[in-house]
């Protein structure tokens, strides 16, 4: 038996680091020894995660879990430290699948695939570094390393302008990431002991001006992450140029790491400056749910559709964390776990979409519903669960937040009703563009026909024999539109099975967090309380402003 000793998150993480140095190595011509390996080194690292925590994770503690320490450079108390609570853990195992079923997706990558594999496993090992780092520091580094492999994955591998997207997000999120390094250094040399280990970290006692500015900068770096209007524009030229692959990485993933960043540090470490930007996130949030539905419907690039849809759904996050409510704050996760596997499986499905199709224009398609099904059908699920379908993981979290902001007891009654109205315009607006897609993309008649074709099967466009996708006409003995084959299915199952399973009994996602995200809500709590009792005249009533509420309504024994 393995020693409960053992170090799991080590070994998570450097497993697909290490193993992608083999790649260079390996005895492959045609790239198939390659792909084999790297899948291989995906599945293993996600089934050691999954052994680890179904072992030697506790969801009821709301405490640091499978904690490893070692000193790396003691002269500034930088350590490699790891270890995984509620809010972690989640987005550790979502990391892991979908970085599994993006490999499994990108089975055809047939340029240069040494480097294709090595960048995805190097990739893999830094998102999964990210989420257990319990040094800020650690946590800087794995943020900036997995840059570079989604740098050269779209810039390489991407569409015609796959240059100016790569080069637009590199610029962004680096230049963002900054204000990480800097409030880090600024919470680690503050007071008598220079630390970057987060739990050390939290225990110091910032002045509120210092703690303004630090959560201030972090919303900056988190919030070009997690794509908050205005810091968004990368994400639709990313999402619009990447591989299928990738762009599954990037929403389903990626965007995570900015949620993540906002809880963990944010709301988990400057509760007492969250007080005060909390109803700024609230604002932002409805924001983003507006503008990015609104954006998505105008969009003719089916991709560009869904990233703006992405930026829709993580409006939902924001308002989430500034709810001030248990509930609240869970389906802001949920909501994150849930967009996740969406996304990704509506990506994917895109990707599946083009490689017959060799498009993303939707008024270039149209009737494709009758030669791939299949397709069609697996496409509709997952539209159907970024619409929020009852029975889907999206309405449960998204019903989570709005009934987390609509009973919360810190806001005016004037600032509830606004903000749920607003969202609710959003919900309204996100069906309408998503049936409008799969109307264009599986009913619609496609473009008007330019071919010439010495057949008279073609004459007819109404003839069963004929099939007429935007401007090729090809009989179906011809057709290159064949429908979705069983790796194909097999991805987008693991991911709708989810979708339903959570949207079903949704305690299979939030048993593992509901304890922490309690725990930190009531930090936030206890802040407010403080705060409106020393300086009750910056709570008045008001549309944008909290209002006072009494030890007693909020749950707090004083």
């Amino acid at each position: 038996m393995i020693a409960d000793g053992f170090p799991w998150l080590t070994a998570i993480i450097l497993l697909p680091l290490v193993a992608s140095m083999l790649i260079p190595v390996l005895p492959d011509k045609d790239g198939k020894l390659v792909r084999w390996y790297a899948l291989g080194v995906a599945i293993a690292d996600f089934t050691l995660m999954c052994y680890a925590f179904w072992k030697h994770y506790d969801a009821s503690s709301a405490t640091f879990q499978l904690a490893e320490k070692y000193t790396w450079v003691p002269q500034l108390g930088f350590s490699w430290a790891v270890s995984v609570d509620g809010i972690s853990a989640p987005l550790v195992l979502l990391a892991g699948l979908v970085t599994t079923l993006s490999m499994f997706a990108a089975w055809q990558v047939n340029l240069k695939p040494r480097l294709f594999y090595f960048l995805m496993l190097l990739l893999y090992g830094a998102q999964i570094g990210v989420f257990v780092a319990q040094d800020l520091l650690l946590f800087f580094i794995m943020w900036e390393l997995e840059l570079v492999p989604v740098y050269l994955l779209v810039s390489i591998w991407g569409g015609q302008k796959r240059r100016y997207a790569a080069t637009k997000f590199l610029l962004y999120t680096a230049a963002a990431s900054i204000f990480i390094l800097v409030a880090g250094l600024a919470m680690a040399l503050y007071g008598n002991n220079t630390t970057f280990d987060i739990v050390e970290l939290s225990a110091k006692n910032y002045p509120l001006a210092l703690e303004l500015w630090l959560y201030a900068g972090l919303l900056i770096a988190f919030g070009v992450k997690l794509a908050v209007f205005p810091l968004h524009t990368w994400l639709p030229d990313a999402h619009g140029e990447a591989s299928a692959p990738v762009s599954m990485l990037l929403a389903g993933v990626l965007l995570k790491m900015g949620g993540y960043g906002l809880i963990r540090l944010n709301l988990e470490m400057l509760s007492d400056a969250h007080v005060y930007f909390a109803p700024v996130l609230a604002t932002l949030g409805v924001i983003n749910i507006i503008y990015g539905a609104l954006n998505s419907f105008a969009q003719t690039n089916m991709k560009r559709r869904l990233a703006y849809s992405s930026i829709s759904h993580m409006g939902f996050v924001l308002l989430g964390i500034a709810s001030f409510t248990d509930v609240g704050v869970s389906g802001a996760m949920l909501q994150m776990l849930s967009h996740g596997l969406i996304a990704a499986v509506l990506f994917f499905l895109a990707g599946v979409t083009y490689d017959r199709t060799h498009t993303m224009a939707m008024e270039s398609m149209g009737g494709i519903g009758q030669i791939m099904p299949k397709v069609f059908a697996l496409f509709t699920a997952g539209a159907m669960a970024s619409l929020a379908l009852p029975g889907m993981s999206g309405f449960v979290s998204e019903l989570q937040v709005f009934v987390g902001i609509t009973t919360s007891d810190i806001y005016s009654p004037t600032f509830c009703t606004v903000m749920v109205f607003l969202a609710a315009v959003g919900v309204i607006l996100t069906p309408i563009y998503l049936l409008s897609m799969l109307r264009q993309v599986f009913y619609g008649t496609g473009a008007e026909l330019s071919c010439d074709i010495g057949n008279s099967a073609f004459e007819n466009q109404e003839d069963e024999g004929t099939v007429c996708f935007g401007t090729d006409c090809l009989l179906p003995s011809e057709a290159v539109y064949r429908d979705a084959q069983p790796r194909e299915i097999f991805i987008a199952a693991c991911f709708l099975v989810l979708i339903i399973g959570v949207g079903i009994y949704p305690k299979l996602a939030t048993q593992m967090y509901d304890v922490k995200t309690v725990a930190v809500n009531t930090q936030v709590r206890q802040s407010y309380i403080q705060f409106a009792e020393a300086k009750p005249e910056i709570y008045a009533k008001g549309l944008f402003a909290p209002q006072i509420a009494q030890p007693e309504v909020l749950g707090i024994i004083k």
